[in-house]
């Protein structure tokens, strides 16, 4: 695949700090791949990578990222989960930057599948998640999201930006020709992200734990790995929406098409 046109997004900037949405893999779409957006967060110079995409992505990501920060400032790579859309380009990550990668302890064996790197660098955490300081002395708080969808799941909430990012929550599939990078009529929107959160979320209990965990973090903005950013009221919409829906182990029966 040859590299696109970079266009990334500055979601938040001060003189510390940014968080970009990086360029979009769109031609992945035409190609029947999973859409995914990479997020860079950039912090006095120093960079953080969030969910760093797949090694077909990899050549795009790099690209974009070079231009807001010099790969060998790049502290820390987060992994979500352990998805290949979202970490199977780590190694090569490796190779070229000095960071440290964040994952799950429950995926710290099966994470070098993707290729030969150093375990050194692979920073396990557990279950009710931790704090990552910035050089700024502000912090990113790595918030359980286990089950939804991954069993070892987490999201990230900048605390001076204000953004939370979801991973796959809040993810959506638009088409090609309907692609925007903030939700606007949120009624819309949920044609293309319900069927994928009814099936791939595993419980209303799971969404209602992570959600009162998030409510009281106010973001201002959700910012999913693939489709749009929710942002002012569409995120309260987004959160009420996900507190209430059934999904997982809720529809079972419906999902393996016999009665109760």
């Amino acid at each position: 695949m040859e590299t696109e046109v970079l266009r990334s997004t500055v979601l938040y900037e001060d003189e510390k700090h940014q968080f970009i949405l990086l360029s979009h893999c769109e031609e992945s779409v035409r190609e029947g791949l999973v859409q995914t957006n990479q997020y860079l967060i950039v912090n006095e110079g120093r960079g953080i990578l969030l969910d760093p995409g797949s090694v077909y992505s990899f050549p795009n990501v790099l690209a974009s990222v070079s231009l807001h920060v010099d790969l060998d400032k790049i502290d820390v790579i987060f992994l979500s989960h352990q998805d290949p859309d979202v970490s199977s380009a780590v190694p090569v990550w490796l190779e070229n930057t000095p960071a440290k990668v964040y994952v799950s302890k429950l995926w710290l064996r099966f994470v070098p599948h993707f290729g030969s790197m150093d375990m050194k660098r692979i920073v396990p955490v557990d279950d009710k998640g931790t704090y990552i300081q910035l050089p700024s002395g502000d912090r990113l708080r790595l918030i359980p999201s286990h089950f939804l969808h991954s069993i070892g799941n987490f999201t990230v909430f900048d605390e001076r930006s204000g953004i939370l990012f979801s991973g796959d929550i809040g993810a959506s599939a638009l088409p090609p020709d309907r692609h925007y990078v903030f939700v606007e009529n949120f009624e819309e929107h949920l044609k293309f992200m319900e069927a994928f959160h009814r099936r791939y979320m595993v419980s209303n209990k799971a969404c209602r734990l992570w959600v009162g965990i998030v409510k009281k973090l106010r973001p201002k903005m959700i910012a999913p790995q693939h489709g749009a950013i929710f942002r002012n009221d569409k995120v309260e919409k987004f959160l009420s929406w996900l507190e209430e829906l059934e999904c997982g182990v809720d529809i079972i029966e419906e999902i393996y098409g016999v009665k109760p």
